[in-house]
């Protein structure tokens, strides 16, 4: 079994769902007592938050290449960035190492391309939905998405940071990205992508009556897949 190296604490709620699933699926695929090899190297989010809102990705990239370094050294035969937003500093982390980066937004276009999706709706961050890193990506793939209007934008950012990143769940929230994803819809998206790592805490995929890929799940499944050598 190949060693994971996870760059965790963005938020902390998210990574615990990376622990516990990865942990999981080995143990589905192994049986018994097994469990997955993991180094994880957790962040203080509160001033990479900070710096995410001046737009400071240099340093931002800084603070998880290094992290990866140790990582690296550590024993850790490939990485994960436990977070979307933060995939805008891949390039940083790969630079940084020479072992393999899991990118999340690979997994995600394998995961929508499975079920079928073409034009998905993104709900992330602002940083995930505006900046072209996620969104060029998954073009690449041939997976062009659309984004919420603004106002929807400005909620969703708010309700990931002041919200699910502090391990706050609220039905009324829910209510409102459900009502989200309905606006998408009827836009035209037929799939929708949790593009940020808590989302999932919120919604179910089995909450939609259409496609749903929560990247956090896409992106564990790779993981293990890399750590079997699948």
């Amino acid at each position: 079994m190949r060693t994971l190296g996870l760059i965790g604490g963005m938020s902390a709620e998210s990574t615990v769902i990376y622990y516990q699933q990865i942990n999981r699926l080995v143990r589905e695929r192994l049986g018994g007592l097994h469990s997955a090899r993991l180094i994880l190297w957790s962040v203080d989010f509160a001033p990479i938050a900070e710096l995410q809102a001046k737009d400071a990705w240099d340093a931002t990239g800084a603070v998880l290449a290094e992290a990866a370094r140790r990582l690296e050294a550590a024993g850790a035969d490939a990485l994960l960035i436990c977070a979307n937003t933060m995939h805008i500093n891949a390039p940083e982390v790969t630079a940084a190492t020479r072992v393999p980066l899991i990118h999340i937004a690979d997994a995600t276009a394998a995961a929508l391309k499975a079920r079928g999706v073409r034009r998905p709706l993104l709900l992330a961050t602002r940083y995930t939905m505006e900046l072209p890193f996620y969104r060029e990506l998954l073009a690449a793939a041939g997976l062009p998405a659309t984004i919420p209007d603004p106002a929807d934008r400005d909620r969703l950012q708010a309700i990931i940071f002041d919200e699910l990143c502090q391990g706050v769940i609220s039905p009324a929230s829910k209510a409102e990205v459900l009502a989200m994803i309905a606006r998408g819809r009827a836009a035209g998206a037929d799939g929708v992508i949790f593009g940020c790592t808590e989302i999932g805490l919120l919604i179910d995929p089995a909450d939609l009556d259409l496609a749903a890929v929560d990247t956090a799940i896409a992106h564990c499944e790779a993981a293990v897949e890399f750590a079997l050598g699948g």
